[in-house]
């Protein structure tokens, strides 16, 4: 008699945890609420952080002093960003890959921070050869870059190559054998206001150095897995603004 009725008072508890909590996880489910925090589980793009300094060799690293020419033709270096917080990309305008994406998102950055002069982006063309100011000018166009802040750079090959690899370590190269011939990282570096390279941590406590440009923010994740951090990056880069 006794197993009678604890049978009867256990169906009584599935059957109201099935009405009262069941509905609630669909819910989270079909709104996203499971899949967004798992994904930002391990970076909360809404987070103020420690945005620590990238060191090589036990030193804050620098941007190196550099010298091109812009979509219009003006001389800039890398003096004329002091006092700004900027991000750096290498791409090139005929690039069937990544970089529109790339380009995309940071229109986007530029678009949140429309209304800070102190903001800034500097993107570095890898076909230089090809990439004339006034090619990057239509390149310009094309994604209604504003110029206010946003510089599209071509000059010297080895210069540009330079930079990249040893300057930022975000690799480029030229490889025939690649769509578009060349082979380069979609990754974003933060820069702060006095030309240091900064980054928050990854949840292991290790600077992620870089934010991963190639992934738009809508998308989530890309087919390898890899979450994207535009919406990371925006943070920081509102951080260090604020700073």
């Amino acid at each position: 008699m006794n197993k009678k009725y604890t049978y009867v008072w256990v169906s009584l508890i599935v059957l109201i945890f099935g009405i009262i909590v069941i509905p609630l996880i669909v819910d989270r489910v079909s709104s996203g609420t499971v899949v967004e925090n798992d994904r930002l589980n391990k970076i909360n793009a809404n987070s103020k952080v420690d945005l620590g300094f990238v060191l090589l060799d036990g030193k804050k690293r620098k941007v190196p002093s550099f010298e091109f020419i812009n979509q219009d033709s003006v001389v800039v270096s890398d003096k004329d960003y002091l006092g700004k917080v900027y991000v750096v990309d290498f791409f090139f305008t005929r690039c069937p890959s990544i970089c529109p994406t790339m380009t995309t998102n940071l229109v986007a950055l530029q678009t949140y921070f429309k209304d800070n002069e102190n903001f800034g982006i500097a993107s570095f063309s890898i076909t230089p050869q090809f990439d004339t100011p006034h090619v990057l000018r239509a390149y310009a166009e094309k994604y209604s870059i504003d110029d206010k802040g946003w510089n599209l750079f071509t000059g010297d090959k080895e210069a540009v190559y330079d930079l990249a690899n040893a300057g930022f370590n975000i690799f480029a190269a030229e490889m025939p054998e690649v769509p578009g011939g060349f082979e380069h990282s979609g990754l974003f570096a933060l820069v702060d206001k006095d030309g240091f390279l900064r980054s928050r941590k990854d949840e292991f406590g290790n600077p992620i150095v870089y934010y991963r440009g190639a992934i738009l923010e809508e998308d989530g994740v890309n087919d390898h897995g890899e979450t994207e951090e535009i919406g990371v990056l925006r943070t920081d880069i509102k951080q260090l603004l604020e700073e």
